[in-house]
């Protein structure tokens, strides 16, 4: 819910007028240059939105202790609750957001509401200062000379959130280390655990695509092919893997990409091989292996970065790091991912064994406290002289094979009758015992235990598919989130929480439990139990969070088939590098509606029976946008309505509520009947719509509301009716304070609809500023006015939207209302300015007579003022011509009729001109003031484009910029995706593709269609601030087909509203499933808790 500011802070001065005038004045609009996203630039900040911790790589990783999120230690420290880390969060990789398109040690970007970050390119206070290696020996520039070659930078992009991975769009490292066959190693962070596209590029600027085929289950590598046919200026070679080289006191260099501007050469000196992985929070952590600790400072961009020694030999992995200044630095050992790099050389599968137990190394003098024998502990020294400690199971997961037979604290003495101290060998007996028996020794406050167990396939535990249905995406339990919590490796985890799964917290990290009231105990039991629901049916869905593990929680979901009509199973296929998606089937089509019955409660209230009984002219009105359009900021909204005509069905509520009309919307008859609804009427100026439900299905004595056709006067006694935050109604007397000209700010970094040119009342009760549904009710049960919600601005310090809760004057809609009941939907015209009141004082010294000012006391005896012309909409494509307004014209007269309050204006609804008396300059003239038509204000068509929502420029965009470079405007972008990657930001225009000029949304769709998938195109593109640009992009039709929805005139379509959709892409995708439509940004922002919203 957004921020909510009394009625009051609105006219607290006037931001177009000299002091003194009474013009209305909104409040201080977002500065651009300070939003989180704006239009004023065309690098634009970007942030990817996902339930986890974001982690920061730097070239290692680590958090900033100004990042910690919930649960914090007096020291800093984050704990889990259910398991805590050892290891410091400072050691922890941060990830910063990127800065558009530039590197980060993985730039991985996260949205504001995230609580960590894993590493990205990030602002330079936060990051150690580099220490690049200088004044290198002969025999070091030699060898930096001959790695450079192997080095590359990587680019790419996690199409959506899958396991513990977010969606986004990053920059990272890697290095040839086979280029026969074209294998290049990262981290497994950079390849990630879902799907995947990218290219890199090499150090002679050479580019190529790559694809993933392997990353580990557990630790921090992954591979890469590229083909080595591509790169033909350069010859290519590759790096030896030696992971035996590695050594305390070695002197090495960390080679990689530095914040993806230039190749970054840092030094360094090994000092430890035996620190245990550094915990990342609550994304993806390595885990069950030591890592190597060094001093080289590195940054952003950097992450899969080879450490080498003066040789020539990789000796490391650059995987994480300290955030908090100090130059520390943390390597994967390449013990692994050379086994792993020659099972692939050899076609053999990269086995991998798990028995479901988490280790840590620990040292000698702790060991002895958990109760290793003096005697074991000399026979480890004797055989092993170097160690300084053992494994000691940290975290045993339940159900899984050492579940009963291993408990944490347990001090690990052999396997197979080997004494063993390592990880590595740890690894090594496991991955090849995998689906066989094993025996260990462990000892247990001092005494052995052994134990027999059998093997499990780490693979197995580690999700390699997942359904898109619904709008959300699901998958089985990972084993990295179950260890995590320490829970057992199985459930339905939501990887995506969007669509009819967006609950009511907008994390993710649920596991749901049944749905419909079947239990859903795996992935294969819900896709059944979701085949058999039809469409726009309401379920009860009972899940769980993996944080609160203790708390069932239940909600009733609305199951949207439509918008989303497929199921879509995905499944990772190593060969190709890409994901495989089938089909499960067709929707089931909704089952008729059945007509119910209820009553109305209520209301306790002593006198006012009348006024009280206007609850039974409240219906709620709920609102879900299956796509985001015209900068609106959330996916879902909840308000009440009021019905101005039972028998028909009709309500009146906020376009806060429903701000156009691709949406899904229903009705809730007291409390009790849900009945699906459509809109009929979106006003252009005045902040409400009208929508109908049909009263056939609803059995209540619902009462059609009794407008006054008089307005309220300032200082009258009238009764408050509204609905609070909890949905209840409240009631009690008050007295209207004030009726004047408000200008409700506009929105800096995305424009959006806003009312503009309107009277607002204000009341003195404190419930006023508490609701944001009500009316103004007399006595005897007559609706005075509406009491509305208005979009505002966004605030640039909370990050939350602003709403402001104003009263409407009924007698205002009057005529809009009765053409609705006579089934005619109004087709209005309006001026295309946007006005404010100004006194007196201000219009004697700007040239308005005497004679006028006399006429104006007269007209208007209540509030002596005329209107100025504050700011015109953007022309249209032929200019103004002589009969237009210009900003800073004072209207006197229309039609010859003089104007002193905002309802006079509403003549123009009814005239194609008007004949206008104005003030210019100091003198009278009288023009033919032409008035547009609003039937193109509003958005009939969206096209989906490389993940970017195109559109007309709506209303609110005209109303804030001078002039329209085209007619395909970016709205929204969906993260992880081509736009994302590429820049391509939201208030940008698209002029051109490929030098064609595209200025309609046809000519675009006529000239991307033509571009084979997978190529580069250009994209000539204007920024709101008028500042041209090109973009480079790569299409992307597997993960991001290429979609439009179009609204057919007097169609049914999807939806009761007429929308249709329609396919462009590659044959076979149909639905995208690269991140989410409409959780993308809009303009940059971000989301308000509890709206159930994606990042905007």
């Amino acid at each position: 819910m957004g921020t909510v500011v009394s009625p009051r802070q609105i006219f607290s001065g006037n931001e177009c007028m000299p002091p003194g005038s009474s013009a209305p004045v909104s409040l201080p609009s977002v500065n651009a240059s300070t939003t989180p996203t704006g239009y004023h630039s065309r690098k634009l900040q970007t942030q990817a939105d996902s339930w986890f911790p974001a982690r920061r790589f730097t070239s290692s990783s680590h958090m900033t202790p100004e990042m910690e999120p919930h649960n914090m230690q007096p020291n800093g420290d984050v704990q889990n609750k259910r398991k805590t880390s050892p290891v410091s969060i400072l050691d922890r990789p941060a990830k910063l957001p990127k800065t558009e398109t530039l590197g980060r040690t993985e730039n991985i970007e996260m949205s504001h509401d995230e609580d960590f970050d894993m590493e990205t390119e990030s602002d330079d206070s936060r990051l150690p200062a580099l220490a690049p290696a200088i004044a290198d020996s002969v025999e070091w520039q030699a060898t930096i000379e001959n790695v450079v070659r192997n080095v590359v930078s990587i680019h790419f992009c996690q199409t959506c959130s899958f396991d513990t991975d977010p969606a986004a769009s990053s920059e990272a490292t890697g290095f040839v280390v086979d280029a026969e066959r074209g294998y290049i190693l990262t981290n497994r962070h950079v390849v990630g655990a879902g799907p995947f596209w990218g290219y890199c590029i090499f150090d002679n600027h050479e580019e190529c695509d790559v694809y993933p085929v392997y990353r580990d289950p557990v630790h921090d590598f992954g591979i890469l092919r590229f083909d080595p046919k591509a790169i033909k200026y350069m010859p290519l070679t590759e790096l030896k893997l030696r992971p035996d080289l590695a050594k305390v006191g070695s002197e090495i260099r960390v080679v990689g990409n530095d914040a993806g501007e230039k190749l970054s050469i840092l030094s360094g000196v090994i000092s430890r091989l035996d620190r245990n992985a550094p915990e990342y929070g609550e994304g993806y952590s390595d885990f069950n292996t030591n890592y190597i600790q060094a001093a080289a400072a590195a940054s952003g961009g950097s992450s899969g970065s080879p450490v080498v020694n003066i040789d020539g030999y990789a000796v490391a992995l650059q995987a994480g790091g300290r955030a908090d200044g100090a130059a520390t630095d943390y390597f994967l050992p390449l013990d692994r991912p050379l086994r792993a790099l020659e099972c692939i050389r050899e076609g053999r599968p990269v086995a991998r064994g798990t028995i479901q137990t988490q280790w840590m190394i620990k040292p000698f003098d702790e060991c002895r406290r958990l109760g290793l024998t003096p005697g074991s502990e000399a026979t480890i020294r004797s055989n092993f002289p170097k160690e300084t400690g053992m494994l000691v199971a940290e975290i045993v997961l339940p159900e899984g094979p050492a579940d009963h037979k291993i408990e944490e604290g347990d001090v690990l003495i052999k396997v197979n009758g080997e004494l063993l101290t390592q990880f590595i060998r740890l690894d090594s007996i496991l991955d090849s015992s995998v689906n066989q028996k094993v025996s260990i020794v462990v000892q247990r406050g001092g005494r052995d235990v052994e134990v027999e167990m059998e093997v499990g396939d780490l693979h197995a535990i580690t999700p390699d598919r997942f359904v898109a249905v619904a709008g959300g995406s699901f998958h089985d339990l990972s084993y990295q989130q179950a260890r995590l919590y320490a829970v057992p490796v199985k459930g339905v985890f939501v990887c995506e929480a969007a669509g009819s799964f967006r609950f009511e917290n907008t994390e993710s990290g649920w596991l749901i439990e049944s749905v419909d009231q079947k239990k859903t105990p795996d992935l294969a039991t819900f896709i059944e139990v979701m085949k058999s629901i039809p469409d726009r049916a309401r379920v009860v869905v009972t899940y769980k969070h993996l944080r609160d593990l203790h708390t069932l929680n239940t909600s009733i979901i609305y199951i949207d088939r439509h918008w989303s009509s497929k199921m879509r199973m995905a499944i990772r296929n190593d060969t190709t590098g890409t994901w495989d998606f089938t089909d499960l089937g067709e929707p089931l089509p909704a089952a008729a509606p059945v007509r119910c019955k209820a009553d109305f409660v209520r209301l306790d209230t002593t006198g006012q029976p009348a006024a009280a009984d206007v609850i039974r002219s409240f219906v709620r009105v709920s609102c879900t946008m299956p796509l985001k359009l015209d900068g609106f900021p959330r996916a879902r909204k909840i308000g009440f309505g009021l019905v101005i005509n039972a028998e028909k069905g009709l309500v009146v509520v906020s376009r806060a509520i429903v701000p156009y009309d691709l949406c899904d919307l229903s009705i809730t008859v007291a409390d009790s009947i849900i009945v699906d609804a459509q809109v009929r009427f979106l006003h252009p100026l005045a902040n409400y719509a009208i929508i109908q439900y049909d009263p056939s299905l609803v059995d209540a004595p619902v009462q059609t509301a009794k407008l006054a056709t008089e307005p309220i006067k300032q200082g009258a006694s009238t009764i408050f009716l509204g609905f609070n935050q909890n949905l209840r109604a409240v009631l009690t007397p008050t007295t209207v304070t004030d009726i004047t000209t408000v200008a409700i700010p506009s929105n800096g970094s995305a424009p959006r609809y806003r009312a503009i040119n309107l009277d607002a009342i204000t009341v003195d009760t404190g419930l006023s500023g508490q609701c944001g549904s009500g009316v103004l009710v007399s006595e005897d049960g007559t609706v005075e006015a509406l009491w509305l919600t208005y979009l505002g601005e966004r605030s640039s310090h909370a990050n939350k939207d602003i709403e402001y809760h104003l009263g409407l004057a009924t007698p205002t809609l009057a005529p809009i209302i009765d053409q609705i009941q006579k089934s005619i939907v109004p087709r209005l015209r309006i001026l295309n300015v946007e006005t404010n009141t100004i006194q007196m004082s201000q219009v004697r010294i700007m040239g308005v007579s005497e004679s006028w000012i006399s006429k104006v006391a007269q007209a208007n005896p209540s509030r002596h003022e005329l209107f100025m012309v504050r700011k015109i909409d953007c022309a249209p494509p032929n200019g103004y011509d002589s009969q237009s307004l210009q900003e800073g014209d004072i209207i006197l007269t229309l039609n010859g009729k003089l104007i002193t309050r905002v309802s006079e204006l509403d003549m123009m609804y009814d005239h194609e001109f008007l004949d206008a008396l104005i003030v210019r300059g100091g003198k009278e003239m009288m023009l033919k003031v032409p008035t547009i038509p609003t039937e193109d204000l509003e958005t009939d068509r969206a096209v989906i484009f490389c993940g970017a929502v195109l559109h007309r420029p709506h209303h609110a965009v005209r109303q804030q910029i001078s002039k329209l470079h085209s007619e395909v405007y970016v709205s929204a972008r969906t993260r992880g995706s081509p736009s994302y990657q590429y820049g391509l930001a939201p208030t940008n225009f698209l002029t051109a593709v490929n030098d064609v000029p595209t200025s309609t949304l046809s000519a675009f769709l006529h000239e991307v269609n033509k571009i084979p998938d997978n190529t580069y195109f250009r994209l000539r593109v204007v920024t709101f601030d008028n500042v041209p640009w090109v973009a480079t992009m790569k299409k992307n039709e597997h993960y991001f087909p290429t979609m439009e929805f179009i609204k057919e005139k007097g169609g049914s379509g999807l939806a009761a509203n007429g929308w249709v959709r329609r396919g462009f892409g590659e044959e076979g995708v149909g639905e995208g499933v690269g991140g989410v439509v409409g959780a993308g940004e809009v303009g940059g922002e971000g989301i308000t808790a509890g709206d159930g919203d994606g990042e905007m």
